[in-house]
């Protein structure tokens, strides 16, 4: 419930305080979510958690404070100096895990369970985006460097990665930089990227969880668990990863026409690019998953390596 609260908050806000006040309630409320199984891992990760978005609030305090002392407001939506506007895109980028601030989000991901991963993966997103729809920073290349370095990292960190949830949170890093790189030309391209990805990652965390496998190596074992979903989750993978006639394509389609139009041919070309990387991951994934099959041989289920088989000695006479 405080968990919708926050982001509600910060939805309706208008006033700079009150969108604070939405993100730190946001924060304490899945706090308890992330700890819930006391697994130093999950510990762990939620200190992470918690003092990356402390640190982010108190730069968005800071930007917001700084902003009423220059210009004397505090609405969201007039935004006119420069310095504290950048200083917000910086704390909200910090928030949800943008590049070169992204550090947090594999480690954070890795340490908690599918389904606080999934809210972390999509509700967490929605707040700091609604703040950054509203306000249009002054400098139009903080966003793109922000997305472009974004979708790199994206499509280089997951390459060498078998954890699912550190290969989703760096999917999740590329998806949000493409979305970065269209805001300040096409706010609707953006949700509409937003939107998809959300659908896309519910999918995949949802089977993840249905096949309760945390890595590639356990994907392959998957087919036994729900043959019909192990064929058609693929088709959700590479939609992630942008490959047309799939949905996921869409989005990054629209994006690079948007980016052509503004002559931005070499930003569009290079986050094409990256898109690649992040497909040889998601190709990975569909592999491991339909077109291996698990070891089941003959000599992977002889009696004698059954741990249940107990030889019967002759009794001597």
């Amino acid at each position: 419930f405080t968990l919708g609260l926050g982001t509600t908050i910060t939805f309706a806000s208008s006033h700079w305080l009150l969108a604070w006040m939405g993100l730190e309630i946001n924060t304490l409320a899945i706090i308890p979510l992330m700890a819930q199984n006391h697994h130093p891992r999950a510990v762990e990760a939620t200190t992470k958690y918690f003092l990356t978005q402390a640190t982010a609030a108190a730069m968005l305090l800071f930007a917001s404070t700084t902003n009423a002392w220059l210009t004397g407001q505090w609405n969201i939506d007039q935004m006119t100096h420069p310095l504290p506007t950048t200083m917000i895109t910086l704390a909200l980028a910090l928030k949800i895990g943008l590049a070169p601030v992204h550090a947090w989000l594999p480690e954070v991901l890795q340490g908690l369970d599918l389904t606080t991963g999934l809210i972390m993966s999509t509700w967490q997103k929605l707040a700091p985006f609604a703040l950054l729809l509203q306000i249009y920073p002054s400098n139009p290349a903080i966003l793109i460097t922000l997305g472009l370095i974004s979708t790199l990292v994206g499509g280089w960190g997951g390459l060498n990665q078998t954890q699912l949830r550190k290969i989703l949170a760096y999917s999740s890093i590329a998806h949000l930089g493409w979305m970065m790189l269209v805001l300040q030309f096409s706010p609707q391209l953006t949700l509409l990227a937003l939107l998809t990805y959300i659908i896309m990652t519910f999918s995949t965390f949802l089977v993840f969880k249905l096949n309760k496998t945390t890595n590639i190596n356990s994907l392959a074992t998957s087919w036994t668990k729900a043959p019909a979903l192990t064929t058609l989750t693929p088709l959700v993978l590479l939609s992630l990863g942008g490959l047309p006639p799939l949905t996921g394509f869409m989005p990054k389609w629209l994006i690079l026409q948007e980016l052509s139009k503004q002559d931005l041919a070499t930003i569009a070309t290079i986050a094409a690019l990256s898109a690649l990387l992040s497909l040889y991951f998601y190709l990975r994934l569909s592999y491991a998953m339909t077109l291996t099959m698990s070891p089941n041989n003959l000599a992977g289920t002889t009696p004698w390596r059954l741990p249940s088989y107990q030889p019967t000695l002759p009794l001597a006479i």
